[in-house]
Order: C-alpha cells, then sequence, then structure tokens
C-alpha cells in the first residue's frame, strides 16, 4: 500500500516516522516538566530557607531597635539624675515632645524668693548614635536665632 501523497513510501514507513516525531514531542514535554518541576521544588527549598534566615534577621533587628527607643525613653526620663544634667533637676520640666524638657534655670531658687531665673533652656535628650529630627532642628533653629516670646493669655470670663 502506498501513500498519495508520497507515492514511493510505504505508508508503514510514515506511520513509523510520525509515531517517533510523536514520541519524541511528547518525550521532550515530559522532560521539560520533570525539569521544571525539579527546579521548582530546588528554588522553593531555597526561598524557604532565605525565608527563615531573613525573617531571624528581622526579629533580631527589630529587638535591637525596640531596646534602643526603650533605652532613649528610660534616659528621657531619668536624665535629670544624671552627672551630666547640669540644672536643678527641680527646674525641669519633662514635656517629651516635640523637644524632652524646658529648664526654668533658677526656678526653685526664685520660688523662695531667694533667686531669679537666669536663663529658659529647651532640652533633648538622645541616647546611643541618636540625632535630633528634622522637627526638632527646626526648633533649634528657631531657639538659635532669638524667635521665642512671651505671650499672656487673657480669658474673658464666658457665662
Amino acid at each position: 500500500m502506498t501513500s498519495p501523497l508520497f507515492p514511493d513510501l510505504n505508508v508503514g514507513l510514515i506511520l513509523v516516522i510520525l509515531a517517533l516525531v510523536t514520541g519524541v514531542v511528547f518525550g521532550a514535554l515530559a522532560c521539560s516538566l520533570l525539569i521544571r518541576r525539579k527546579i521548582r521544588g530546588e528554588y522553593q527549598l531555597i526561598y524557604e530557607r532565605w525565608l527563615q534566615e531573613s525573617e531571624k534577621k528581622i526579629r533580631q533587628d527589630a529587638l535591637g531597635k525596640s531596646r534602643a527607643v526603650l533605652k532613649g525613653k528610660i534616659g528621657e526620663q531619668l536624665a535629670p539624675h544624671l552627672p551630666e544634667f547640669k540644672y536643678n533637676p527641680a527646674d525641669a520640666r519633662f514635656i517629651g515632645s516635640p523637644i524632652d524638657y524646658v529648664i526654668f534655670d533658677g526656678y526653685s531658687e526664685a520660688m523662695d524668693g531667694n533667686g531669679n531665673v537666669k536663663k529658659i533652656v529647651f532640652m533633648d535628650v538622645k541616647t546611643g548614635k541618636a540625632k535630633l529630627t528634622r522637627t526638632e532642628e527646626k526648633i533649634k533653629k528657631a531657639v538659635d536665632s532669638g524667635r521665642i516670646e512671651w505671650v499672656t493669655l487673657v480669658l474673658k470670663d464666658r457665662v
């Protein structure tokens, strides 16, 4: 029996060639699929290992930052009782934000009638490598340039 397209070829040979081509195509697809699954599995393991390591580092970093913030908060509260604090702790008023303290230097003596408030000091307490925030920098600049004033607000009685 011969093929109408290829009269010289035997139909059996054509079927064998088609079977071989089909087998090669399906074999290549199957191998490709197996290779993809293997690669995906290996990358999944690499990703999971990376995730565990990164999560540990992230947690350690967060814990370190939390400790630093806590140390800063404790330092802010204890500052008037430390040797570096050059003012009478009774003259200091903790406000916390946007700066830590307003110090009325000499206030405690002035209350007794024996002295005067010598100066008013704005103080921010920093620990470790902490620096002034942008807002704190702006406040410092206003103080340094003398942009400070006194205002007495008189409220009218309201019925």
